[in-house]
């Protein structure tokens, strides 16, 4: 202790005096921003679970199937692996994720791969090396803007394009960089997710083109979030990677919590360009790592190369999650249907994003006036969960809804294999239960 046998010097007159277990007050900052709006559903459903209250658990975007065996004996194998490792990854890991793009039209050699925990850390990190003002669509993943505050910078939200979620509008996009730019603002960045959440869509191959255009008339780098991009429900449906049509200024992103549901495992992986500006985002990127989380934790790197190598139980675990995520977001969209509401056809992951304008007036005379109370409503009144438009950078006043139909599946892992190979899982008693309790609730709110 510095003070130990001494007597501790008397501050100067007027100088305020703290009790030295008493630290002074936080300073405000832009880094104080609240829980995850994802993460606080969940906790709040855990929290009902918990007292014995019922719950319909739709807010959380959980994969909500078991975990492959295959992959829990080789993360097992892999328990005394506990040296930190390349900052980037192993070699292993990174040459089996260069295989795993490279199989999906976008070749791509291990030097260009840097793995993290989670594609979530690996985008803060990006938007840390690249510096500037990003944007986003509105809708979007609620960590994008989020992260962009954290850094200090600004999330731009720009205007989806028509009918495609997840990717901004093209001529709106041009608008608000121009806008940006001449307000002395650095904006060099644009986020897309393919397939997206919350709407659950696709963009088509003309949309992607048309933002990339953009992206190169402007001098933009392009985030692809591609995590659910292997849930994409038809497989016949055309897949277009940014990284295919501007490859020298594309970023991909993916990891291994959507497809195989390994959320808690938290290992993801970037796909940099080619070129100096890869090398440059590459040499940035890693030294974020290298200062937040140092390496992705050996064990989890080994089972992970494992499942970008994608041997036949991979490949076969993946297409029957994305048959069972298919099936029950159709059935949740039909029910939000026959309620009357509106909801796009779910085209890729587990999300299902209805609209509840046509109920605006019935549910103002019941006091909801906006997405947000209507979320509240939901959960306090029924136990249902959800998460607001707002949340995903819409108005307050939207009364759009995402509702994440992966954790109907069943409380153990034996109903969740059994959902898993059904053929028809609308008809398990976990699934139909859940699809029932949803109606009841529709029926109930609803004029």
């Amino acid at each position: 202790m510095p003070w130990a046998g001494r007597t501790p010097p008397t501050p100067a007159a007027g100088t305020p005096v703290r009790s030295l277990t008493a630290p002074a007050p936080l300073a405000d900052s832009h880094a104080s921003v609240p829980v995850s709006a994802t993460l606080a559903v969940n906790d709040a459903i855990a929290a009902r679970k918990r007292n014995g209250q019922p719950v319909l658990p739709l807010g959380f975007g959980e994969a909500g199937i078991p975990v492959l065996p295959l992959l829990a004996a080789e993360l097992a194998a892999a328990a005394s692996r506990g040296g930190y490792g390349p900052v980037a990854g192993s070699p292993e890991l990174r040459a089996a994720a260069a295989g795993y793009w490279s199989r999906r039209g976008l070749p791509t050699t291990p030097d260009s791969v840097v793995a993290g925990p989670g594609s979530k850390a690996l985008l803060f990190g990006l938007l840390i090396a690249i510096g500037s003002d990003v944007a986003v669509a509105r809708p979007s993943w609620v960590s994008y803007a989020a992260q962009a505050r954290l850094t200090g910078l600004q999330p731009q939200f720009v205007r989806a394009a028509a009918g495609h979620g997840g990717i901004c509008d093209p001529d709106e996009l041009a608008r608000v960089v121009q806008e940006s730019r001449a307000a002395g603002r650095s904006l060099r960045a644009v986020i897309v997710t393919l397939p997206d959440n919350p709407t659950g869509t696709l963009a088509t191959p003309h949309a992607v083109r048309e933002l990339c255009e953009v992206a190169v008339r402007y001098d933009l780098i392009i985030i692809s979030d591609e995590i659910y991009r292997d849930l994409v429900h038809d497989e016949s449906t055309q897949f277009l990677s940014p990284a295919q049509v501007a490859p020298d200024r594309t970023v991909v992103t993916t990891a291994l919590s959507k497809s195989l549901a390994l959320g808690g495992w938290r290992l993801g992986v970037a796909r940099l360009p080619a070129g100096e500006l890869g090398a440059t985002l590459r040499d940035r990127l890693l030294g974020v790592g290298s200062e937040i989380w140092s390496a992705p934790a050996a064990p989890i790197q080994q089972a992970a190369a494992l499942a970008f190598s994608e041997p036949p139980e991979i490949r076969n675990r993946v297409a029957q999650s994305r048959r069972l995520h298919a099936a029950v977001a159709r059935g949740v969209a039909d029910v939000c249907r026959n309620a009357g509401l509106t909801a796009p056809d779910p085209q890729a992951s587990f999300y299902v994003y209805p609209d509840f304008e046509p109920w605006r007036g019935w549910l103002r005379s019941r006091g909801i006036h906006s997405g947000a109370d209507l979320a509240r409503h939901l959960i306090g009144q029924y136990g249902m969960g959800s998460l607001p438009a707002s949340a995903f950078g819409e108005a307050a006043d939207a009364l759009r809804l995402r509702l994440a139909t992966a954790m109907i599946y069943g409380d153990t892992d034996l109903q969740r294999e059994e959902a898993l190979a059904a053929a028809d899982p609308l008809r398990l008693p976990p699934v139909a239960t859940a699809l029932t309790r949803l109606s009841e609730i529709l029926g109930d709110l609803g004029p």
